[in-house]
């Protein structure tokens, strides 16, 4: 399938993620105990046989471009193709003053040069902070016998967010109406994933330049939706988009559930990482584990129950920690008690420490802190 190529979009957008994106965008964001968010949409493409991926930069992107590296986790250091980063531009504010894109079509005009490039018949677009793991090929398959100029994979009900888009069709899968920030959203929810030709998406660009318009949403799926031919692809199973504290903790915990887990990570498109380095983790003899994810490199010397560690993560003897999500080289000591607790990396909590929080509220520890 190498008639696909694909472009990912990491944004810096206002969300609620608070201290979990200090220094970081939400696609770089740590998830299930090993990835990064955009791992998830790297191994969707590289599963789907695409050999070249451009990833639009914005905001925070060192850690980012750190993570990335030359793309060689994921089969993409290349001589010809492979990975390419594309840094932001500024663009002139009609006010005065420069800024950084305002949206996907000011984005991919800034680097049309990168567009004209693509060797692939077809484009693949996509947001860095989706974590799902979709049939790619079959709905490249769908979209090209459909006959359609655009296709978008949307969820069902369990993927709804706020302010997401939604898409209402017709009995043959054909997109009548878009829709965005309903009070009481009906249709399908949107994944943010699209295919379409880069023939049709350079000439979109171009409108949009001599126009002024920026925005995907607004001023090409809503304001043609009439005149083209957008098609959806329903994708049943888990699908998640992060973008509030609330919603990384519950989808976090949803891996504990067998079943989901072993629908987003099978076997038949694996999810490359990043290699830890880390040795095997260790649990001694008064450590107790219990329906928990444990990254490599853990020690554990306390009790763990329903949580998920990422590499390197020390709970002492006496330490309780419960549904908790606790980011790599986070060290717990003896005797404190934790519960309902997210931890960036490198977190300290010293000895016979409680922290607290709540299933509807989890509690959020500062890179670097020490509690």
């Amino acid at each position: 399938m190498n008639g696909l190529h694909g472009i990912i979009f990491c944004y810096e957008r206002r969300n609620d993620l608070k201290e979990l994106t200090v220094g970081r965008s939400a696609s770089s964001l740590p998830f299930a105990g090993r990835y990064r968010a955009i791992d998830f949409g790297l191994s969707n493409l590289v599963n789907a046989g695409v050999t070249d991926v451009g990833v639009v930069l914005h905001g925070q992107y060192q850690s980012l471009i750190d993570h990335l590296g030359s793309g060689k986790n994921w089969d993409l250091s290349r001589k010809r193709g492979g990975l390419k980063l594309l840094p932001p531009f500024a663009y002139e504010r009609p006010g005065g003053g420069y800024g950084e894109f305002r949206g996907k079509m000011e984005a991919l005009a800034g680097v049309r040069s990168y567009l004209q490039s693509i060797r692939q018949e077809h484009v693949a677009l996509m947001e860095g902070d989706l974590v799902v793991n979709l049939p790619l090929a079959e709905v490249l398959d769908r979209h090209i016998r459909s006959g359609a100029d655009i296709t978008t994979v949307c969820g069902d009900d369990s993927f709804a967010v706020d302010n997401g888009t939604y898409f209402q069709s017709d009995g043959e899968g054909r997109v009548r109406e878009v829709l965005y920030q309903m009070h009481t959203p009906r249709g399908y929810r949107g994944l943010e994933v699209y295919i379409l030709s880069t023939k049709l998406l350079v000439e979109l660009v171009d409108q949009c330049i001599s126009r002024d318009q920026y925005s995907w949403r607004h001023d090409i799926l809503q304001a043609k939706a009439g005149e083209m031919n957008i098609r959806s692809f329903i994708w049943p199973g888990f699908a998640a988009q992060i973008r509030s504290v609330q919603e990384y903790y519950d989808r976090s915990m949803q891996l504990l559930d067998a079943p989901i887990r072993a629908e987003l990570f099978t076997a038949l498109r694996p999810i490359r990482a990043k290699n830890a380095d880390k040795s095997s983790a260790y649990a001694g003899p008064s450590g107790l584990c219990v329906n928990s994810l444990i990254g490599d490199g853990c020690k554990l010397e306390g009790t763990v129950e329903g949580s998920i560690l990422f590499p390197g993560v020390v709970v002492e003897e006496g330490a309780r920690v419960r549904n908790c999500v606790l980011f790599k080289d986070t060290v717990i000591r003896r005797n404190a008690d934790l519960a309902h607790i997210i931890t960036d990396k490198r977190v300290e909590v010293l000895p016979d420490r409680t922290l607290i929080g709540h299933s509807s509220y989890p509690l959020v520890v500062s890179k670097g802190a020490r509690v």
